[in-house]
């Protein structure tokens, strides 16, 4: 029998948000363990609003926010005010961000008010860390052994936008008629982002961009530690060195580590660096008509070809964070808003990954 076209509510329902999540739901898994991070951030949010305690109106939750912003790249939202609609209608993002189906729904200019207050603090940086150490006590992480690599980023700024640095007031030129112009960066500047540089890397079209860097842990691929910096031909290895320096930090100083990394990376000032920090320069070598920094016998090892091997996998986060995280083309302006971008970004793909390992860990149990 043909059932009726009938649309009635009832006066009363009586469910909560949790009702409508499935149990596998692959957000319980991740919420879990934003949860727990951001449990273990309630020091640095205190800090973050002890001048607000005088007085004043309430501010949104920062746990409220960071949540709301992991969501966006996880859903790849492309828009503050696109997340908003969302979370005013969707009653899973509503649970994922802490929100009861009566609470109103905040201005997407929250965001950028409370942005730079995140900066200031390194909230998303704390965030990453402490999914990292998730990961850690999980016992995911080799903590010896990783991979470093570097991705551009397009800048949210064009070509007409890129104008000399010496214009006169009053000049309305629009930077669109370049054609037979020597232009650098160091005549030139874009108007809309003063951070992005115009460059160009391999075959690829000069374009006004940022350069991410990750270094990635060769056990199962998670990422360690991320940042951005403006792109140049020196940029990957100057992050590549801070990034192996700060792992280095936390271990004896007998350990030795290995840094796994492509053929951009065999220089010989590159190579004596990790040497002196007490890490194995697995670094693919560079033999095109000229002489590897690497040494034959760093070459020739069984480590080296299992770095080797294991250096693929740092590819994987640039696509998801290129494909899922809208981090193609950032869009932000400024360097620390990309770089903030860009860690979120990475811890995000940290949590999908961890969520898949605890996955693979389960069936492996039963």
């Amino acid at each position: 029998m043909r059932g009726a076209d009938t649309f009635t509510e009832s006066l009363f329902l009586m469910k909560r948000l949790d009702d409508f999540v499935p149990a596998g739901h692959p957000l319980r898994a991740i919420r879990e363990m934003v949860n727990k991070a951001l449990v273990a951030m309630d020091g640095l949010f205190a800090d973050m609003y002890e001048a607000d305690i005088k007085g004043g109106r309430p501010s949104v939750a920062p746990e409220k926010l960071l949540r709301a912003m992991l969501l966006q790249v996880l859903y790849s939202v492309r828009s503050e005010r696109m997340l908003m609609e969302q979370i005013q209608y969707n009653m899973l993002f509503r649970w994922f961000v802490g929100l009861a189906m009566d609470d109103a729904v905040w201005v997407p200019t929250v965001f950028t008010k409370n942005r730079q207050r995140l900066i200031a603090h390194d909230a998303v940086v704390e965030l990453f860390n402490q999914i990292v150490a998730q990961a850690d006590e999980r016992q995911l992480l080799s903590g010896e052994h990783f991979s470093v690599d570097g991705t551009l980023i397009q800048a949210w700024a064009g070509h007409k936008s890129f104008v000399p640095k010496d214009r006169q007031d009053g000049d309305d030129s629009d930077g669109s008629n370049f054609r037979n112009q020597q232009r650098s960066n160091e005549t030139h500047e874009s108007k809309t982002d003063g951070d992005a540089r115009l460059y160009r890397k391999g075959k690829t079209a000069s374009e006004l961009r940022f350069m991410g860097h990750t270094l990635t842990d060769n056990r199962n691929g998670l990422v360690v530690n991320a940042m951005v910096t403006q792109a140049d031909g020196y940029a990957e290895r100057e992050a590549a060195k801070a990034m192996i320096n700060d792992v280095r930090q936390s271990h004896e100083e007998e350990t030795t580590l290995t840094l796994g990394a492509d053929k951009g990376y065999d220089a010989q000032e590159f190579i004596n660096a990790l040497q002196q920090m007490n890490v194995l320069p697995h670094v693919a070598q560079n033999k095109s008509g000229r002489k590897s920094a690497v040494p034959d016998a760093v070459a020739d090892s069984e480590g080296y070809a299992m770095s080797r091997e294991k250096r693929k996998r740092i590819e994987q986060g640039f696509g998801w964070a290129k494909t899922v995280g809208h981090m193609r083309q950032v869009l932000v302006r400024g360097l620390e808003k990309v770089d903030q971008m860009f860690v979120l970004t990475m811890a995000a793909y940290n949590l999908t990954r961890l969520r898949t390992l605890g996955q693979v860990r389960l069936q492996g149990a039963r």
